[in-house]
C-alpha cells in the first residue's frame, strides 16, 4: 500500500511534505468529514524495506537526522510541548514512522499513545500552511514535494 502511495495511487492519503533521498514525509490523511489532525506526520522509506530492523544503515541514520528535524520543527510551529515518535509496523509491511506534536494545553494524564487524538483538527487551508512551514526541515533537498 505504501508503494502505491509513492506511485500516487492505492488507497493511502495524505499531503506530501517533502522527501529526501530515502525517505517520504507525508501529512496525517483527512478523516471521513476530510479535516486532518494538524501535526500527525508518517515518515515512509523510499526502498521497500518492510520493517526497522531492515533499514540500512545509512538508512537509519538519515532517519535518524530527519526525524530530529522535523520534530523542531514542529515544536517551533505549533508550539509543541512534546514532539513523539512510534514506529509499530502491525498493520502495513513497509516502514514508516509516525511522528506527532503533543499540544502543550493538553494535561499528561492523556496516554501518549492517545496524543494525536488531541490534535486539532483542520481544513486544507491550515495543512498547507504546516506543510509550507515544515518544508525547510529537508535542508534544500531537490527531491521536496
Amino acid at each position: 500500500m505504501i508503494c502505491a502511495k509513492h506511485r500516487r495511487n492505492g488507497p493511502l492519503k495524505g499531503e506530501l511534505i517533502g522527501r529526501t533521498t530515502l525517505f517520504w514525509v507525508w501529512h496525517g490523511p483527512p478523516e471521513d468529514e476530510g479535516r486532518t489532525r494538524l501535526g500527525h506526520l508518517i515518515v515512509e522509506s523510499d526502498r521497500h524495506a518492510r520493517y526497522l530492523a531492515d533499514l540500512t544503515d545509512e538508512e537509519a541514520a538519515e532517519l535518524g537526522r530527519l526525524r530530529t528535524r522535523l520534530a523542531r520543527a514542529l515544536r517551533d510551529a505549533l508550539g509543541a510541548e512534546y514532539v513523539l515518535a512510534a514506529v509499530i509496523g502491525l498493520g502495513v509491511a513497509h516502514f514508516h514512522e509516525h511522528i506527532y506534536a503533543r499540544p502543550t494545553r493538553e494535561p499528561v494524564d492523556v496516554a501518549w499513545h492517545a496524543s494525536d487524538e488531541l490534535l486539532d483538527l483542520v481544513d486544507d487551508a491550515a495543512l498547507r500552511l504546516l506543510t509550507e512551514t515544515l518544508r525547510p526541515a529537508f535542508d534544500g533537498d531537490d527531491r521536496n514535494g
